[in-house]
Parts: structure tokens; sequence; C-alpha cells
């Protein structure tokens, strides 16, 4: 059933009213300084004052996220490590499985967005393991937390929190009922409020974006997330290469946006397949793994790849996880 923002309202304090009973605080993040402040400036989106308190009334701290924001990094991992973990017999057995199962979704998108079906289901695979965890806490509960209890980035989670109030509005959704990963990222494709409201589409045509129990929502906003960032259908995405002799350190590795044309590239000693337009911008990418190394030209795709998450590492396990994908399914 969906709700008005009156029944929401009584929604949002039965809630608070039994989170009560179960031990959770009932100020929620009422009066908390950095809220009051947000508060204020939400007021100019259309909210009303009552609305948005009941809102910050129910929005319940969990120390569990700060824990996790705050915790020390793991041993960064390298590429041979990273791969491991994405590009794996599971993951691809059961990204072919998800294939087969929306095969016509998965079609369709490909031909409206051009965007190839086994690079959708490698960015769902890798996101959430086909939709098996897409995360058990309130995006409410999140967002709040970290956008008045995590000064490092409380500007970019309190847009994100206004975002998902908008978001429940669009959609005529009980916003307490969104769930989400411990950052806030939702549904099959882990998207952030801000993402949802800029790149999820109504793919099925029923009337709503339904990124959390609808497949079909996710696999068409994810190809449409690829194209808004600047996919090129048919485009190449990497491609292995080989040095001629050692390159100084700031030519590898320096960040994901293409900025060298391949012209350039082969006159600084790198072997590349002539069938490549000379003038198509490329990156250079080091790829470790262990006491090894390969090295790749990373073009426009890749980088629209690193739109989704900026690591080298993830564009090339989306990559791989992909051609194994597709490899498997062909092969069956």
């Amino acid at each position: 059933m969906k709700l008005n923002w009156k029944m929401l309202a009584a929604v949002t304090l039965s809630f608070c009213v039994n989170s009560v009973a179960l031990g959770e605080s009932a100020s929620g993040y009422s009066g908390h300084p950095e809220a009051e402040k947000w508060l204020k400036e939400m007021e100019s989106e259309a909210f009303s004052e009552s609305y948005l308190r009941s809102v910050l009334s129910v929005a319940i701290k969990k120390d569990s996220i700060l824990k996790a924001m705050n915790r020390p990094a793991e041993k960064r991992l390298d590429w041979g490590g990273y791969r491991k973990l994405f590009v794996q017999p599971k993951r691809i057995t059961r990204g072919v499985d998800f294939w087969n199962k929306h095969a016509e979704t998965l079609h369709r998108a490909e031909q409206v967005y051009g965007v190839p079906a086994e690079v959708i289901v490698s960015i769902i695979g890798i996101e959430t393991h086909y939709g098996r965890n897409t995360g058990n806490f309130r995006a409410l509960d999140a967002l709040a937390t970290l956008g008045f209890d995590y000064p490092r980035r409380a500007t970019f989670f309190q847009n994100q929190l206004k975002d998902l109030l908008v978001l429940a509005r669009n959609e005529n959704i009980d916003v307490t009922q969104l769930k989400s990963s411990y950052a806030g990222a939702m549904g099959y494709g882990q998207f952030m409020p801000s993402s949802f409201l800029a790149y999820a589409v109504d793919f099925d045509r029923d009337g709503k974006k339904d990124l959390w129990n609808n497949p079909v929502d996710a696999i068409g906003s994810v190809a449409n997330y690829f194209v808004k960032h600047g996919w090129e259908p048919n485009g190449v995405v990497v491609s292995a290469v080989a040095l001629e002799h050692a390159l100084p350190d700031d030519f590898v590795n320096t960040g994901e946006k293409p900025d060298r044309p391949l012209s350039e590239w082969r006159a600084s000693g790198i072997s590349i397949d002539q069938s490549h337009e000379v003038h198509l911008p490329a990156v250079l990418l080091r790829m470790k793994d262990q006491d090894k190394a390969s090295y790749w030209l990373g073009y426009n795709n890749y980088y629209v790849i690193t739109r989704y998450n900026r690591s080298r590492l993830y564009a090339m396990a989306v990559l791989q996880l992909s051609e194994e994908i597709k490899a498997k399914k062909l092969s069956k």
C-alpha cells in the first residue's frame, strides 16, 4: 500500500514508539546540532518542518556504521588478490544463471542502451552477488549517522539524505522502509540516492522505479547509468600492451581519465595494436600480481566503468568477470 505524507508521519511516529520498546533511543536525531542545521536547509526543498522532525526522530545513530567507516583498511590487495575475490567460479556460474533468467530484459537493455548484457550482469554480480547481498541497514539510519556524526564527509552524506527524502517523495515510498548498505547504497546495483534520482528508470513500465526488488528496473538503471556517463557501444574497454622499455612512474596509473592519444603512447615505447586509431585517448595501467606486472591501456569505456567505482582494480574485475560469464554462457 502506498502512503501519503500524513500517513507517513503517523508511520514514522509509530516506529518511534516501537523503537522505545526495542531499547532504541526515542529522540533519534531530534535536537542534534548538525541535524538542526540540515533541517533548516531542507525547508527550502518543500518539506514541512513537522515531517522533517518526524523523520529525524526515528533516524537511529548506528555505531557499527561509524566503526566500519573508521576501521583501518586491510592490507591493500594487489590485482591478483582483488581478482580472486570477484572473478571466481561461483560468481561466474551465478552470473550465467542470472543472465538466463533475465535474458529478455538484458537483450532489451542492450538494444535500448547499447551496453552489453555481460557488463550489466557483471556489475550486479560484483555489487550484490546478483541481489543476494544488498544491505540490511535502513538507508535513513545509514545516511543520518554519516551525515551528522561523520564530519569528514558530512556534506556528502547530508546531501544524500536529502536526496533519499526526495526519492521517497517521488516514488511515494515510506522512507523508513528503504534498505541499504552501511554507506547508504541501495538495491541490486547499489545506487546512492543521488544516482537513483539521476539514473534510475522504470524499465518494466509499471509506474515504479524499484531497484530493491525488481531486477528488471535494476538492469535498465545500470545500463542507463553507463550511457549517461558516456558509454560507447562496441567501444573497446582495455587492451593488453607491452613496454619496449621501462617508463617513469608518472606515466602509469595516473588516474582513470584517458588523457593521451595512442600516437603519444607509441612514441613513448609501448607496443600497441595497429588497428586502433592513433588519436584514441587512453590511460596506462599497471596491474600487479605479487612480483609480476601486466600493462594495459584503458579507453573511454574503461573510464565509464570507473564512474561506478573509481578503482582500476574494480574496472578490470568488472571487465574480466563479464568476459568469463559470457564465455561460460556461450559454451553451454
